[in-house]
């Protein structure tokens, strides 16, 4: 079976961000990117902070479930994405493991990424997309409401993360019904 049944992971690019499928190439400058914002990792469910990050890495490219990005601004790599558990059965995927190094944040590369996922992945047939975010992190939770998503609610003690937290999460969504009001 293909890793990539819906066809969800290739190379995406709009003017503010290009997405490229993550490969070993991309390990030594996300190791630098990631460890720009070290305190970030307390958020996660894994850590790609310095200590973790080779591990962390591996884990990722090794994993069937998930198919990731390296984000680039221009020839810049700042951070990456994915799709995760993508289910041909219901149509839906997840979008996660998403880091973008801190000077790129609060400007047009999120909106202008999760905008250009949704469009694939509809074009792709997905009929919903989802984000989780540790409810700790109210600068995620907004960036996901600025990019259309709808707040779903808090899934309690959602995922356990490296450090032990018991993990809430506040799941965001983008569905089918939402793609005209987006622009999509």
């Amino acid at each position: 079976m293909s890793r990539d049944p819906l066809g969800l992971w290739v190379p995406l690019a709009c003017p503010q961000v290009q997405l490229e499928p993550l490969t070993e190439a991309h390990r030594e400058i996300l190791r630098a990117r990631c460890a720009e914002d070290l305190a970030i990792w307390e958020m996660y469910a894994v850590s790609y902070g310095p200590d973790h990050f080779d591990e962390t890495f591996a884990s990722l490219l090794a994993n069937p479930a998930r198919l990731p990005f390296a984000i680039l601004a221009g020839d810049d790599v700042i951070g990456m994405t994915a799709w995760i558990d993508a289910d041909t059965r219901h149509l839906s995927a997840e979008i996660g493991n998403t880091y973008i190094a801190p000077r790129w944040r609060g400007g047009r590369v999120n909106g202008a990424m999760k905008r250009m996922m949704f469009a694939h992945g509809f074009a792709r047939g997905l009929k919903r997309m989802f984000l989780n975010v540790d409810t700790r992190n109210a600068r995620s939770q907004a960036a996901c409401l600025k990019v259309g998503a709808t707040f779903e609610g808090v899934l309690r003690n959602h995922r356990i993360t490296w450090t032990g937290y018991l993990r809430d999460s506040a799941i965001f969504s983008v569905v089918e019904r939402d793609r005209e009001g987006l622009g999509l």
